[in-house]
């Protein structure tokens, strides 16, 4: 077993407000949607189409319907809502991979507000390096008109630089950017059996849905959760925890069209010693919910998000099998460190103190430890270009993969 601390749990609030009658009449409809699949496959579905549909079902999911997820008045904030000092760090290294390759386009998945997109528009312009294009991948209509108003209120001489597609490109050459992504996508639960791994279904009964815990049938689940005990250790009997499979088919798919480029991925997760760690028993599936996170993925179904932390060692190896070479692995706070934020920080107006306040807490949120700066890691992976990336050049914590 490698050497690693379990970090602390963050604190849990079972104490969830009631959504308003067209919220919940969605949320119903939603369940009743489920409630059908269920019984068509059976009596039971694997949890990861489960979380597939109460975030992403046409018209119902949590990110395809109309409620608002991000912000104060949403059920989470994500740094580019923090502060703009994060997307004007993340300008600096990518006007780097641009000046590199001579030029090219930025591809954004989940555009989310629409704020870092503007934001890194606006200053990518300062430093001469905008993108010819600027592509946005996101899957709600909703999203989608924020993000467009949002573009067009704070950078409207820059909005026809932007694009939002609906499948990816057939070619791609530039910076591939994906923030708060990962930990959306649908994971597969796994128990430790007495025979071996089981897997976890949602099922029903009058109480209402529930997990329950079988045989796999998900393609490659045994096979994935025997290498993570080959690479730990065996797990001791009744560990639960998730795994996500569809991160290796994604970061073909961006093979398949990235000719020359680096990405970088922004999440919430950890190495794999720290992932399955043999006191994280129950996982790192959490809820978020008007601001309060809690453990039930069944309460308010298509209302509130579910999340998995990322297991970046897992990530790594599919980049690598992918074809892509990995750049670096650090902490938000030393990538952002890295990539000029004292220096920006120091360069705002100090006349107007209430803006540089303003700015010196968003640092301390994007920064502490106890805040996102170390629960939060960046990834690089580039593809045909050179692999020194600045932002990790202050702590590169690739070893610990």
């Amino acid at each position: 077993m490698p050497d690693c601390l379990l970090p602390p749990r963050r604190p849990v609030s079972q104490e969830l407000p009631p959504p308003d009658p067209a919220a919940e009449a969605i949320s119903d409809r939603l369940l009743a949607q489920i409630r059908n699949e269920i019984v068509l496959a059976g009596g039971r579905i694997p949890f990861d189409r489960y979380m597939e549909l109460a975030l992403y079902a046409p018209g119902l999911g949590y990110y395809t319907a109309g409620s608002r997820k991000f912000g104060e008045a949403g059920d989470f904030i994500t740094a580019p809502e923090i502060s703009p000092l994060f997307a004007q760090c993340l300008a600096r290294q990518a006007g780097e991979v641009l000046g590199r390759l001579d030029g090219g386009d930025i591809l954004e998945f989940g555009g989310g507000s629409g704020v870092l997109a503007a934001d890194l528009l606006k200053e990518l312009g300062r430093l001469n390096s905008l993108p010819a294009q600027y592509l946005i991948m996101e899957v709600s209509p909703e999203l989608q008109q924020r993000q467009r108003e949002t573009l067009t209120r704070l950078v409207p001489e820059l909005l026809s630089r932007v694009c939002w597609l609906e499948r990816l490109p057939d070619a791609f050459g530039g910076l591939v950017l994906a923030n708060e992504l990962l930990d959306a996508m649908p994971v597969s639960r796994f128990r430790i059996g007495s025979t071996g791994p089981e897997e976890a279904f949602v099922t029903q009964d009058a109480q209402g849905l529930r997990e329950i815990f079988a045989e796999p049938i998900t393609p490659g689940l045994t096979k994935a959760v025997e290498a993570i005990e080959a690479t730990v250790g065996r797990l001791a009997a009744g560990y639960v925890s998730e795994l996500n499979l569809r991160h290796g088919p994604w970061l073909q798919a961006l093979a398949q069209i990235v000719q020359r480029g680096a990405i970088l991925l922004v999440d919430y997760g950890y190495p794999q010693c720290e992932f399955y760690h043999p006191q994280r028993t129950t996982g790192t599936l959490m809820c978020h919910y008007r601001h309060r996170a809690h453990p039930d993925p069944f309460r308010w179904i298509g209302l509130q998000d579910i999340t998995s932390h990322v297991d970046f060692s897992a990530l790594a190896r599919a980049g690598r099998q992918a074809g892509f070479t990995l750049a670096g692995y650090t902490t938000q706070a030393h990538f952002l460190l890295a990539s000029g934020l004292d220096e920006i920080l120091a360069t705002s107006d100090p006349g107007d103190l209430t803006r540089h306040m303003r700015l010196v807490q968003g640092v301390k949120r994007l920064t502490l430890p106890s805040e996102m700066g170390e629960r939060f890691k960046v990834m690089g992976l580039v593809k045909e270009m050179d692999s020194a990336l600045s932002g990790f050049r202050l702590l590169d914590l690739k070893h610990r993969l």
